[in-house]
C-alpha cells in the first residue's frame, strides 16, 4: 500500500502502484534499517511509499500520529544515493527535534510527539545522483 505524498516543488499526490525495480532496490534497504528499529521493540507500520528523487529533491509524505508513541522514519535508497536526510515538520511547519541516524544510502529520524495529530516526513536526496526511494515507519 502507497501512501500520498506531497512534493515540495508543487503538489503531487503518487497514484502510480506499479513499483520499479529501483524503488523495489530501495524498499529491501529501507526495511533493513527499519528492522534494526525492531530489535528494541519497533513494530514496522503497514504501508510504504517509493518513489524516485533527485538530488536536492524534497519529498514531504504526511503522517498521523498518536501521543504517547516513540517512531522511527526510515529511508533506504538505491546505491546512487550518497547522502539522505530525512526531517519532521508538526501540523503548523516548525521542525521537531528528532534523534537522527545517516548512514549514506539510508537515514532515519525517531521522535516521540507530545500531541497527537499530522505531521509531515522531508526526505531529501542531498548527494548523489537520481535514486530510488523507499519510505516507511515504525512505532512502539
Amino acid at each position: 500500500m502507497k501512501m500520498s505524498i506531497l512534493m515540495a516543488c508543487g503538489l503531487m499526490v503518487a497514484t502510480s502502484l506499479a513499483e520499479t525495480d529501483k524503488e523495489v532496490e530501495a524498499r529491501k534497504s529501507a526495511l533493513d534499517l527499519a528492522g534494526a528499529f525492531s530489535n528494541d521493540g519497533f513494530k514496522i507500520r503497514d504501508g510504504h511509499w517509493s518513489g524516485m528523487i533527485k538530488p536536492k529533491e524534497h519529498a514531504l509524505i504526511a503522517v498521523n500520529l498518536y501521543a504517547g508513541n516513540h517512531y522511527w522514519f526510515s529511508v533506504g535508497a538505491t546505491e546512487k544515493a550518497k547522502k539522505l536526510a530525512v526531517s519532521v515538520y508538526d501540523e503548523s511547519g516548525q521542525q521537531v527535534v528528532t534523534e537522527s541516524y545517516n548512514s549514506g544510502d539510508k537515514a532515519a529520524a525517531g521522535f516521540s510527539p507530545t500531541s497527537s495529530g499530522q505531521y509531515y516526513v522531508s526526505v531529501g536526496l542531498i548527494e548523489g545522483e537520481e535514486s530510488g526511494i523507499c519510505f516507511l515507519y515504525s512505532y512502539k
